[in-house]
């Protein structure tokens, strides 16, 4: 449905999308994640049409963002970051002028209105002033005009941004039912947001893309540098010793806590040793009290690869 190929922005000399490539399948909704500054933004402004790019290659539902803009605007629907609505219109009136801005008739325009309302939860605020709602309730009219014309595609750029809890489940209750009908893609700088709703996710940092998969996949990267933590009682450098000779332990960390020697081991990717040391800790009776896996978690692995990217964007910077 979505299709983006070595695309390519700078602001003058500043590179913000540096040469990405993805895909998004119909019916899918993907997280599109990373920190602010992260090219998010940018991107989301080349596949709606709002802003060229300066090389590459993307289309939506089969429509080149390049050569049929006006074709990709009638398949898509978005709200974009900060979600800019006349304050001094009625909701019902700000909705119905979106519908003609698209051409749609009156009669058109009438069913979409009561369709959108209800699936947004508008009902009793369609005849409110929208400077009178709240930020909540203004997100909601922003999807509800992304939903006015029934895109194939949805793209949300940071929807939940300055909600209070109880709003941000809300809204993401919401993504999460449109999601039956239509191919999402969200962008976000809060993993809990794309862990909620999305399939799958799209990891960018200093205009990269850093990593991409189902929620599963990432997991499974994670798992892969995991660490073991053993608690051996036992001589600490006989104890350290034996460790490193055990087969996929590639390196070992031991400190003394309390009489008890507190082992960090990094193994090798895809090895379970924890039998193994069980096994050598039972043979020289080295009393053990703990033994884990210490499986890193998703926010750890975003804060790594991010941190990564600022780092080799500094050095490129210094070159």
């Amino acid at each position: 449905m979505i299709q983006v190929k070595n695309l390519t922005k700078y602001y003058g000399p500043h590179l913000a999308v540096d040469n990405i490539s993805f895909q998004v399948g119909e019916g899918e909704i993907v997280g599109f994640l990373g920190p602010n500054g992260a090219g998010k933004s940018t991107t989301l402004r080349i596949l709606t049409c709002y802003q060229p790019a300066t090389s590459g290659a993307a289309s939506v539902a089969g429509f080149d963002v390049f050569t049929q803009s006006m074709e990709v605007r009638r398949v898509i629907g978005y709200l974009p970051e900060g979600n800019p609505l006349y304050p001094e219109m009625r909701v019902r009136e700000y909705l119905n002028f979106r519908g003609k801005l698209r051409g749609m008739a009156r009669d058109q325009r009438a069913a979409a209105i009561k369709r959108v309302s209800d699936r947004c939860w508008l009902g009793e605020f369609i005849d409110r002033p929208i400077g009178h709602l709240s930020k909540g309730m203004k997100q909601r009219v922003g999807l509800a005009d992304a939903l006015l014309h029934d895109p194939k595609v949805l793209v949300l750029d940071e929807p939940t941004i300055g909600l209070d809890p109880t709003q941000i489940r809300e809204t993401r209750k919401l993504i999460s039912d449109l999601a039956r009908q239509h191919t999402i893609i969200l962008s976000s700088h809060i993993l809990p947001e794309v862990e909620a709703v999305c399939q799958r996710a799209i990891i960018i940092a200093g205009g990269k893309i850093r990593a991409a998969g189902t929620l599963n996949e990432i997991r499974d990267r994670i798992k892969g540098a995991s660490r073991l933590i053993a608690e051996i009682r036992g001589p600490r450098q006989e104890v350290e010793t034996a460790i490193r000779g055990v087969s996929g332990v590639r390196s070992v960390d031991a400190t003394a806590v309390d009489g008890w020697n507190r082992i960090r081991m990094e193994v090798v990717e895809g090895q379970d040793v924890r039998e193994n040391i069980a096994g050598l800790a039972a043979r020289n009776n080295w009393p053990l009290r703990e033994l884990r896996l210490e499986v890193g978690s998703l926010e750890e692995y975003f804060v790594q690869i991010t941190a990564e990217s600022h780092t080799a964007r500094g050095r490129g910077t210094a070159a």
